[in-house]
């Protein structure tokens, strides 16, 4: 019995100085962030607006007279000239109902020239009671009736060359001509006038887009609140599906009187220059603008803010390097950048990444953020697009 709990306190002893000398668990590593500077500075607001472009003109060609289509003329696509020929519709019939149509006058010119004939020899008779008043009035009464047949047979002959001359289906304006609706050998005009193809013209192009009313009722007063510049005068860059922007800007051609119940939108109508041709009508862009030009504004980067609910909030990085999360009234936004109304100040240090690592009064090792994607400093000037 002596011999076993010798042996139990030797084995406690031994094992006593492993249980006391036990390391404790390493201390967490500082979480590393990156940070952007809050910074301040003028800066232009720009409000941009979804659309899509539309020819200046779009022009819808229809056969006015019936008749088969002889000869489509023109490749689809490509861009015509003013009074170039696109269609022609069979043009001997209309050319025999012409001839006709000049014979019945040639014939009714006989008629006149007798009527006239007989009214001049008739009426010095008359005068010498040589014939009877009754005679002549006969004679007059002939010689206006061929008048009027003269008058119609004008009007068919007119009326025959006109529809000969629509045998010839020419584009009214210069622009893009789009695809043929109908084929060589169609009847086309019989009961209406079919349509043939439409003609755009796309200099100056048009691009028509919608405004929310809010953004609407925030520029009209912005601009009577600063007495700024006419909607009219102020130039319009386009921003087109592939990033570029358009070459040529353009300017405000005509708002809407309305908005539109359904949609709650102000559609507004702009112009923009197109000597390369280079859009064309259906093409989707944004149009920009500037709407304000605000000076002294704080900017942090889109990154650094957190939205929840309609609710914006930041990481600072303050002294001692703890974090603190803070509420902020954010505006709008400029390029990657967002204008911070309320609750940063000059200087202040967000967080731009890492910020899943980080609580509230969290203690991090904070490194700038690389220049050119979170930075404020790397903003577009206002004519590059995003």
């Amino acid at each position: 019995m002596r011999r076993i709990v010798i042996f139990a306190l030797g084995g406690l002893a031994a094992a006593t100085p492993f249980g006391c000398g036990k390391e404790q668990a390493p201390a967490a590593a500082t979480p590393e962030v990156f940070v952007a500077e809050v910074v301040q500075r003028d800066v232009p607001v720009y409000a941009e607006l979804v659309g899509q472009t539309r020819g200046s003109q779009d022009i819808e060609i229809r056969a006015r007279v019936e008749g088969y289509l002889e000869r489509v003329a023109f490749t689809e696509g490509s861009f015509v000239r003013k009074g170039d020929l696109l269609y022609l519709i069979d043009p001997k019939p209309f050319e025999a109902a012409l001839a006709n149509a000049k014979a019945d006058l040639a014939t009714a010119q006989a008629r006149l020239n007798k009527t006239n004939n007989d009214v001049g020899r008739l009426s010095p008779l008359a005068k010498q009671q040589a014939v009877s008043q009754q005679e002549l009035d006969n004679a007059v009464a002939f010689q206006e009736a061929a008048s009027a047949q003269m008058d119609a047979h004008k009007a068919a002959v007119e009326r025959a060359s006109l529809d000969l001359g629509y045998t010839r289906v020419t584009s009214p304006i210069a622009g893009l001509v789009g695809t043929t609706e109908v084929k060589a050998g169609s009847l086309v005009g019989r009961g209406e006038s079919t349509l043939l193809t439409t003609v755009s013209q796309v200099d100056p192009i048009l691009f028509r887009a919608g405004i929310s009313e809010a953004e609407a009722l925030r520029i009209a007063r912005r601009a009577r609140e600063t007495g700024g510049t006419r909607a009219r005068e102020v130039e319009v860059e386009l921003l087109l599906a592939d990033g570029t922007v358009h070459p040529h800007p353009g300017k405000v051609d005509v708002v809407e009187r309305a908005v539109d119940p359904t949609t709650g939108t102000l559609s507004v109508q702009f112009t923009f220059p197109n000597p390369e041709r280079v859009l064309r009508p259906g093409l989707y862009g944004r149009a920009r603008l500037v709407v304000e030009n605000r000076a002294g504004a704080l900017l942090v980067p889109q990154r650094a803010v957190i939205e929840l609910q309609n609710l914006h909030s930041v990481v600072v990085v303050g002294e001692g390097n703890k974090v603190e999360f803070r509420n902020v009234k954010v505006g709008p936004r400029v390029d990657n950048l967002w204008v911070v109304e309320e609750g940063l100040k000059a200087g202040e240090k967000v967080v731009v990444e890492g910020l899943q690592k980080v609580r509230e009064g969290t203690v991090v090792s904070p490194k700038p953020a690389a220049a050119g994607t979170s930075e404020p400093g790397s903003a577009k000037p206002a004519g590059e697009a995003k």
